[in-house]
């Protein structure tokens, strides 16, 4: 019944549109005839629909295909094609008529666009012309509609009035909103009443009545959205709106318990926490903040944090509790609001007390050994598995714990002792050697096997005992010399010994010659008893010639038990010296000999030597000099000639005195090549010079100029030569004196005035008597 109610009603929303739709198709389906005018023949259809969400067991009737020349004599062949052709529409062949296989969805695709072909089964050919149509899903009331923008929450101060706006929730519905009511929602309040209301169209949710925070401080409001304009068989969208109320401090602080009970141990350190105490506040925020203070002596013991973000009151220890001193403690603590309202101070202050029993518990203390420290003792040499001690600690509390043993801190330790771990028995597992190491020192731990974490030290101290097993030897290397005129009976040295055993009595020890010494008389050991010895020679003269060096063997013993002894073989070397020679000439004549040397011969080395080195020096000085003279065979060329003269110039002995072929080397002419004026071009240059000085162009040009003769120059020697040309100062108020610098030359001058000086420029004027005739 239900199934054809909701049929009517679907058919009923469809009846208007079903003329358009026809309209539609017919129209599309002329189009095609409007091109083929000849033929008179054409398709034949309704429009066609298919309702989405239909639960499908079978195909379902969707409509036919039909041609007017179709005789249904089963030679026409009818062909689909296009979207969905062949897997959710098919089409019978010889009818014409089509089936949809699957269920549509109207929101996930609104129509399918298809082709239709009629073609004679005998000829193949097509006897109506491809057409196209369309199949359109046709919406029905399957989506509920949602609040997108969910979850929502508010806040508003508590006490508000009636009619304030608080929020405005929104939902959206996924059906065609251009067919029938299926979109169309109308909003009402499923829970929150009667505080609060909303707007059926617009869903603008506002306060109908005045709440207090400290009754209820957040509500949570159900808004419901519902399609059809809320008529039955509609869908329908919940959304959970969370409105919180702002608060007022009109509230003093209240402890949940009057009594709070807690425990802490002996053993637990400063600052450790004890537990928590909570004083509730139905504010919140700034007005529910408090602060928790401890009244009386036990403030002394004990004290309390607040934690900021929970307002819990944290019970610390401030200073060590003795369980045999004092088990219990009544603590009286106090919280108090930080903020206060003065509307609501008439109501008593903003506190509450409450009391807090403290029991101190009797801790589980790490195990306590019977000796602060041990001390073992073990001979050396001992084979591995040899017995040390044994260390005993037990529990101090009541559940007298097992205790396991064990050695801590050193691999090395660990290597040289093991302990038994349940009775704490010590044993070496490596032979122990006293000359090494005579003591040990091993931290042993003590642990509780109930409790791991219980866990005591102590320090074992090993003393390795001595045994006589090494033999007596010298301290040292000892150098003896004799001289070849020692007497018999003198003490040329003083020997001693060292053990490294330790002995119990103190060592003493006994020197005697070795057996293969015994009939050797030049020298013998007298025994001193006092651990030394003194070495004797034992006849009067010695030659090195005869014997350059005697080995006495001494035989050594201490007084260990049992005995050990030893051979330590002397070096005792013959030198040649006076009476008055010392030990250290005499070691060093006693070097020389056994070296093979004599004094003339280490002279005649020296002198060698000597001469190497003079003659290598030599070499040096005349390399050096050689270096320094490329030139050897002309030291002549390489000067610089420097003339000094006081008188005054001007005449044509100076203009002659400065030759610049002067400069040149006098052995080397350059005879084959012309060579220009060159008095007049450095009387050029040189006035050119004075007026723009050594950095002008003319002046580079005159250094090129003569840079590129001499490197043109063939019959100039291979080597570098360095001119220097410099200026005279052009700053001078008498000029230069220099003839270079005249501006005229000797022709252009008159000397008609050295006749009237007189007989002192008589020789001068000879000397210009040429250039005179030479004018007239």
């Amino acid at each position: 019944m239900n199934t054809w109610l909701s049929l009517l009603l679907t058919l009923g929303q469809l009846w208007p549109c079903l003329p358009s739709m026809q309209n539609h198709n017919t129209h599309k389906m002329n189009q095609p005839f409007a091109t083929l005018q000849r033929v008179k023949r054409g398709w034949v259809w309704s429009q066609f629909f298919v309702l989405e969400e239909q639960i499908l067991t079978e195909p379902l009737y969707v409509g036919q295909l039909k041609s007017d020349s179709d005789k249904h004599d089963g030679t026409f062949k009818y062909i689909l094609t296009g979207d969905g052709a062949g897997s959710i529409f098919t089409i019978d062949e010889y009818t014409g008529t089509i089936h949809v296989t699957q269920k549509l969805d109207r929101e996930e695709k609104p129509f399918y666009t298809l082709r239709a072909q009629a073609i004679n089964r005998n000829t193949q050919l097509p006897v109506e012309p491809e057409s196209e149509f369309i199949i359109k899903v046709q919406d029905i009331n399957d989506h509920e509609p949602k609040f997108l923008d969910g979850p929502y929450e508010a806040t508003v101060p508590e006490m508000s009035p009636e009619g304030t706006s608080v929020i405005q929730v929104t939902a959206t519905d996924g059906d065609d909103p251009a067919y029938g009511n299926s979109a169309r929602l109308l909003y009402s309040i499923l829970q929150g009443q009667p505080y609060f209301s909303v707007e059926p169209k617009t869903g603008v949710i506002r306060i109908s009545s005045q709440m207090d925070r400290e009754t209820k401080e957040q509500y949570f409001v159900i808004i419901q959205a519902k399609d059809m304009v809320g008529q039955m068989g509609g869908f329908s969208g919940t959304a959970i709106v969370t409105i919180n109320l702002s608060d007022i401090n009109d509230n003093k602080p209240k402890f949940q318990q009057n009594f709070y009970y807690m425990n802490i141990s002996e053993a637990a350190p400063v600052s450790s926490t004890i537990g928590k105490i909570m004083a509730e506040d139905s504010d919140i925020g700034d007005n529910a903040a408090m602060n928790y203070v401890i009244e009386g002596d036990e403030a002394l013991l004990f004290d309390i944090i607040t934690n900021n973000e929970t307002q819990e009151g944290i019970v610390i220890l401030k200073e060590k509790v003795d369980y045999e001193s004092k088990r219990r403690y009544s603590v009286r603590a106090k919280a108090i609001n930080r903020q206060m309202d003065d509307r609501f101070m008439k109501e008593g202050p903003f506190e509450d007390t409450t009391i807090i029993k403290i029991s101190v518990e009797d801790a589980d203390e790490p195990p306590v050994f019977t000796s602060q420290n041990y001390v073992m003792e073990i001979a050396e040499g001992a084979t591995n598995g040899s017995f040390v001690g044994a260390i005993t600690a037990r529990d101090p509390d009541n559940a007298n714990s097992p205790i396991r043993y064990s050695i801590v801190h050193s691999t090395y330790l660990k290597r040289l002792f093991s302990i038994n771990a349940h009775n704490g028995t010590i044993i070496i597992t490596k032979l122990l050697d006293r000359e090494t190491a005579a003591w040990h020192n091993i931290t042993v731990t003590a642990t509780e096997t109930r409790n791991p974490e219980q866990i005591s030290e102590v320090s074992v101290y090993v003393q390795v005992l001595d045994v006589n097993d090494h033999a007596p030897e010298f301290p040292k290397h000892y150098e003896i010399y004799v001289c070849e005129n020692a007497r018999s009976g003198q003490l040329i040295q003083t020997i001693s010994a060292v053990d490294k055993d330790d002995s119990v009595e103190g060592h003493h020890f006994y020197f005697t010659l070795a057996q293969e010494a015994t009939n050797n008389s030049n020298f013998t050991v007298r025994d001193n008893q006092d651990n030394t010895a003194g070495i004797l020679t034992a006849k009067h003269g010695f030659s090195r010639q005869e014997q350059f060096a005697f080995f006495l063997p001494v035989l050594i013993v201490d007084n260990g038990t049992p005995s050990l002894t030893s051979t330590n073989t002397l070096t005792v070397s013959v030198c040649d010296c006076d009476t008055e020679a010392s030990a250290q000439s005499c070691r060093f004549g006693a070097f020389m000999f056994s070296m093979g040397l004599s004094i003339e011969a280490l002279v005649a080395v020296l002198a060698c030597t000597l001469i190497i080195l003079v003659f290598f020096l030599a070499m040096l000085v005349l390399r050096q000099r050689r270096k320094q003279s490329l030139f050897p065979d002309k030291p002549e060329e390489f000067r610089e000639n420097i003339v000094r003269y006081d008188d005054e110039g001007g005449g044509e002995e100076d203009t002659e005195a400065f030759d610049i072929s002067a400069l040149r080397t006098r052995t080397v002419m350059r005879e084959h090549k012309s060579r220009r004026n060159i008095t007049t071009e450095i009387q050029s240059l040189y006035r050119q010079s004075l007026q723009v000085g050594p950095d002008s162009a003319v002046f580079r040009e005159f250094i090129l100029e003569k840079l590129k003769e001499a490197n043109t120059d063939p019959t100039v020697p291979p080597y570098d030569s360095l001119q220097t040309y410099a200026f005279e100062g052009s700053g001078s108020v008498a000029g230069s004196l220099s003839s270079l610098g005249s501006g005229m030359s000797d022709v252009d001058e008159n000397y008609d005035y050295l006749t009237e000086r007189g007989r002192d420029f008589k020789q001068l004027e000879c000397m210009y008597e040429p250039i005179k005739s030479a004018t007239d």
